[in-house]
């Protein structure tokens, strides 16, 4: 790959939101003044855990899918996920009449396995410690002849994840820190472009788990990084490197990534869910926490966040309302 070109650029993500349009929600932006009061800034959360699948992913796996030639679509469309672009998939391909199979983890949230399989599409589980999901995906698409739709190291799908970030820069302009949550990177690295191309110079940091390396690692080396599965409750983040493509815009647009602990997490989930009443899965409140916990500054600065997931399984929101809540209280005093 050319290092001096990015992948996608604006008028990619411009594609993507026509083909989006009508189809996709566009998600509100939504303020508070006992966070803004708590940190110091004016907080912009985008709403993401509102779109259709109860995520961001919805954008880049519906706009991967409308682009495929019909006559490829029809013979399928093969992935794999811990749950959300599982999800995404298994719509846009019942949207458009085709089948889908995803491959999916054991241990994958129940409440993604079953909405996956309530938008018609056909699950291949595996050991997500042991097994190589990419490798039983591709041996499927193989025997099918059908299309494997990466979750994020996919021109189409990033550029499809940047509409949220192009939305979020039309809906609260003149913002000086954007912060997203990284998993592979295709969400950060689409609203990197989008809202770079919208807004200008604006500072973009990316949040992961405390525990997992991966993208700060990246962004260090210089290329992509394979660590272990992390044991977190951010299971939307537990894919073991950024994809390459990712990475180039990372390197290029990203001013750096920083880690949050699942304690962080879980009280950024209590907050959300028992102050401004929404419901937010542990990866979707990843970059809030970061803000929250105070690994960065916003005093006197204009901030976007994705809030990119709403997917939360019941016991993890159990146990945000039993402990996230203290935790805090305390960091807001």
């Amino acid at each position: 790959m050319d290092a001096t070109a990015l992948p996608i650029d604006a008028d990619d993500v411009a594609r993507a939101a026509a083909r989006l349009e009508g189809v996709a929600h566009r998600t509100p932006v939504l303020t508070s003044r006992r966070l803004d009061a708590a940190t110091g800034g004016r907080l912009f959360c985008k709403a993401e855990h509102l779109q259709r699948v109860g995520a961001f992913k919805f954008r880049g796996a519906y706009n991967a899918v409308a682009a495929l030639d019909p006559q490829v679509r029809r013979r399928g469309v093969v992935a794999f996920s811990s749950g959300n672009h599982a999800q995404a998939i298994a719509l846009a391909a019942a949207l458009h009449s085709v089948p889908a199979t995803l491959v999916m983890p054991t241990d994958a949230p129940a409440v993604k396995l079953a909405a996956t399989r309530g938008y018609g599409a056909e699950i291949v589980t595996y050991d997500r410690y042991a097994d190589d999901r990419a490798a039983i995906g591709q041996a499927i698409a193989t025997e099918r002849g059908a299309t494997i739709i990466p979750p994020f190291d996919d021109p189409l799908v990033m550029a499809g994840q940047g509409t949220a970030g192009r939305e979020l820069a039309a809906q609260a302009p003149d913002l000086d820190l954007l912060v997203v949550p990284i998993g592979g990177g295709g969400l950060l690295s689409g609203c990197a472009v989008a809202v770079t191309a919208a807004l200008g110079a604006v500072e973009i940091v990316g949040v992961e788990p405390a525990g997992r390396r991966a993208a700060r690692d990246a962004l260090a080396s210089g290329h992509t990084v394979e660590v272990e599965v992390p044991r977190t409750v951010l299971d939307g983040q537990q894919t073991t490197s950024v994809g390459e493509r990712p990475l180039v815009v990372l390197r290029r647009l990203v001013d750096r990534v920083v880690g949050v602990s699942d304690e962080e997490v879980l009280a950024t989930i209590a907050e959300l869910a028992t102050t401004t009443k929404q419901l937010v899965e542990p990866s979707g409140a990843a970059g809030l926490a970061a803000v929250l916990a105070g690994h960065l500054d916003v005093r006197g600065r204009r901030v976007g966040v994705l809030l990119s997931g709403g997917n939360a399984t019941p016991e993890v929101l159990a146990r945000a309302l039993t402990g996230g809540t203290r935790a805090l209280a305390h960091r807001a005093s």
